[in-house]
């Protein structure tokens, strides 16, 4: 037998063997690549996930293949975040798990050649990296899917999150995904309570937004789209007792937001009672509800911010430009009155609709660190959710400082104020 031959013999009793015997357990290691200092920067705790895009060059039809174009990207609602906004010159921590397997080596490649710090990614032997593989129509609306990010629950554990415990208690603030179990959601909220850190909530899907309901008094806030809203207002008080219709068939924007409106201010508001202090309700091409009581102060310690010459353009170019003219004062002490504002879309020619929601937020985070207030944060949001409705990518390759604040100026010149409440 040859060298060759006998190579490859043993390579296949090699897979034979792994396949036959138990495995033994896993051995956690730590990803090694210089650590910035604690601190200073907003950490991100959730999904790391390789997407498999699959998008067809004529209609899907069920049982069988269609031509089109298949892409491995980078995805993850907590992955796309920390990405977005280091895209926007906020460098985050980013904790979360994933396989030493080809998707996790893909990820995490991606991730060092990026210049990110990869401290608080667990890189797991013997577990398969969380992966999503969707299937597109010619429209770029996901037209089925398949989620397997078990590895996310198992492996991103409470003991996990407490070895970053300084680096989350000095963090300007927390942003979890409900891809998270429930004991390493509450394990990460109670030190950021106790350190005073803000933490945004990310639902993730209408299923896993229910994950709210033992954690709520310590949100600061949370970004749902109409059904995970409803959701998480079910998950916290009767099932069934919040509702949402869809309005099909209407090309008026105004009544459109009006009747949105009209069907979600009741959930939001009760969200608001449960002591989550801001909601940005997304609304796809309806924009965003951004709702709050009329003294809300989402960054309680803007020392802890850096400001970055991107966000240093972005102060510049929309100083001034907020919503001093609407009934409110924001940063009115001792009121408990609750406001609810309308911030409009900005149209796109829409390529994927899949890394929007991420942008939208991470843009929005970005803002806060950088010391743009909450109304210029959200537009700021909405204008680098458009960037990436007009990418392949879930996350754009770059942004451009002067086109996100064009977007951000018109987004706030069209804010309508819906209504206070009490």
């Amino acid at each position: 037998m040859t060298d060759a031959a006998a190579s490859s013999s043993r390579r296949r009793m090699e897979a034979v063997r792994r396949h036959l015997l138990p495995r033994p357990p896993p051995v956690l290691s730590l990803n090694q690549l210089s650590a910035p200092e604690a601190g200073q920067s907003p950490v991100i705790i959730g999904g790391m996930v390789l997407d498999i895009h699959a998008k067809p060059s004529v209609p899907p039809h069920p049982g069988t293949t269609v031509p089109g174009m298949v892409k491995y990207i980078g995805g993850g609602v907590a992955r796309n975040i920390a990405e977005c906004m280091a895209k926007l010159g906020t460098q985050p921590l980013m904790i979360s798990a994933i396989g030493d397997d080809m998707a996790g080596n893909f990820l995490l490649k991606y991730w060092k050649l990026a210049g990110l710090c990869t401290d608080g990614i667990l890189q797991v032997p013997d577990i398969t990296t969380p992966v999503v593989s969707n299937v597109f129509d010619g429209n770029g609306e996901l037209f089925a899917g398949v989620a397997s990010v078990q590895a996310v629950e198992t492996f991103l554990t409470p003991s996990w999150i407490y070895q970053f415990y300084r680096r989350i208690s000095t963090a300007p603030l927390l942003m979890l995904d409900a891809n998270l179990s429930p004991e390493s959601l509450q394990a990460a909220c109670k030190v950021a309570y106790e350190s005073g850190v803000p933490v945004l909530f990310e639902p993730v899907s209408v299923v896993k937004s229910s994950r709210i309901a033992p954690i709520a008094e310590h949100i600061t806030c949370t970004s749902p789209n109409e059904i995970e809203l409803i959701a998480m207002a079910n998950a916290l008080s009767t099932p069934g007792k919040y509702n949402f219709v869809k309005l099909e068939q209407c090309n008026n924007k105004a009544e459109s937001v009006d009747y949105l409106f009209e069907m979600l201010s009741p959930a939001m508001i009760f969200l608001l009672e449960k002591g989550i202090k801001l909601l940005l309700v997304t609304l796809g091409s309806n924009g965003v509800f951004i709702c709050c009581r009329e003294h809300v102060n989402f960054m309680k310690d803007q020392k802890r911010c850096k400001v970055t010459p991107f966000s240093t353009q972005l102060l510049e170019k929309l100083e001034g430009c907020s919503l001093s003219s609407m009934p409110v004062n924001l940063s009115r002490e001792g009121s408990s009155r609750t406001c609810v504002f309308h911030l409009p879309a900005t149209s796109a020619s829409v390529v994927s609709l899949t890394g929007a929601g991420d942008c939208l937020v991470g843009g929005f985070l970005s803002s806060l660190c950088g010391g743009l207030d909450i109304m210029q944060s959200v537009a700021v949001g909405i204008a680098v959710a458009k960037a990436s409705v007009e990418s392949e990518a879930n996350i754009p390759a770059n942004f451009s400082a002067a086109s996100i604040a064009g977007l951000s100026h018109e987004s706030l010149s069209a804010s309508l104020f819906c209504g206070i409440g009490y």
